[in-house]
């Protein structure tokens, strides 16, 4: 748990990540006070009719003070800018981290816009949320028993434990991991999963009109998991497959030519390479399920999803 309690807390980017950090800060004390910046009018009003944080600005030159940790919490592509203007906006000793998909992006734009050394930098990548975007989906126990992955950029910092504790504090295990393999892993676990996703719900869209109707109306579970994770933030998704595009690629390849061996299985009725396979799958999540990860509770269904 982190024992230390911070004087103050911005936040940049208030969807579903953000607003949770906001409550979980909140709700252990974690700061003193809790400061916002979003670019977004709408996204503005919900915060502040949600009061989740002290007070909420459309920018940083609209923000004086000068604050003990900042949270990244927003599109890919719009880091390079934040670190831009971080860099001149700090001007005392400053702990930052982030909740983006992919780290080597990430790192490189940091490297490319800092040089302030009253930065200090952990990337992170917590793995929670949901398929839903905005700050009034997001809740304090979103992070409870997820993992969180940190890529030093230098290993030997000394700030490390301080935002390690931080992470750990929402109730999150944290894992320390290479930012190329970290995307690597990512592109499997997360990124293919959503494409494949974007695939097939799109694919439905393209039938003739009655079919298309009849497999909406008669979805079954698989179709609709794919609707879930089809309806989340494409402007997150579309930065993550720009930031990743080496990953991502590298994994399609390998999940391409799988797909091919069970086309083949299946046109030569092997139907004992199918239960092999399926079998295989079916252990992987138990084990998912075993270790705890196989479900994230969303407080605006009242179930576990």
């Amino acid at each position: 748990m982190n024992n230390k309690s911070y004087t103050s807390v911005l936040i940049i980017g208030m969807g579903l990540i953000g607003s949770s950090i906001a409550r979980v800060i909140k709700q252990k004390k974690i700061s003193e006070k809790v400061f916002a910046i979003d670019n977004d009018k709408t996204i503005i009003n919900l915060t502040k009719d949600l009061n989740i944080v002290d007070e909420i600005f459309e920018n940083l030159q609209n923000f004086s003070e000068q604050v003990d940790l900042i949270f990244i919490c927003t599109p890919l592509s719009s880091y390079k800018n934040i670190f831009n203007e971080l860099n001149t906006f700090i001007q005392t000793p400053t702990l930052i981290t982030d909740v983006g998909s992919t780290k080597v992006s990430v790192i490189n734009d940091f490297k490319s816009e800092i040089d302030n050394d009253k930065i200090s930098f952990l990337p992170a990548h917590p793995i929670a949320g949901l398929e839903k975007s905005g700050p009034q989906y997001g809740f304090a126990e979103l992070f409870d028993n997820r993992y969180c992955i940190v890529t030093p950029i230098n290993s030997n910092d000394n700030f490390i434990e301080s935002i390690l504790s931080i992470w750990k504090s929402f109730g999150m295990t944290v894992e320390i991991m290479d930012a190329e393999r970290h995307d690597r892993v990512l592109a499997m676990t997360s990124h293919i999963p959503q494409l494949i996703a974007y695939s097939v719900v799109g694919t439905a869209t393209e039938l003739e009109t009655q079919m298309k109707d009849e497999v909406i109306k008669y979805s079954a579970a698989g179709f609709r998991d794919f609707t879930r994770l089809a309806g989340s933030d494409p402007v997150m998704w579309r930065d993550i497959y720009d930031k990743n595009k080496e990953a991502v690629l590298e994994m399609l390849g390998r999940f391409s030519e799988d797909l091919l061996t069970f086309q083949k299985a299946i046109r030569n009725n092997d139907l004992n390479f199918l239960e092999n396979k399926f079998s295989k799958s079916k252990q992987i999540r138990k084990i998912i399920e075993q270790i705890g990860q196989a479900g994230t509770f969303d407080p605006t269904e009242k179930t576990k999803k």
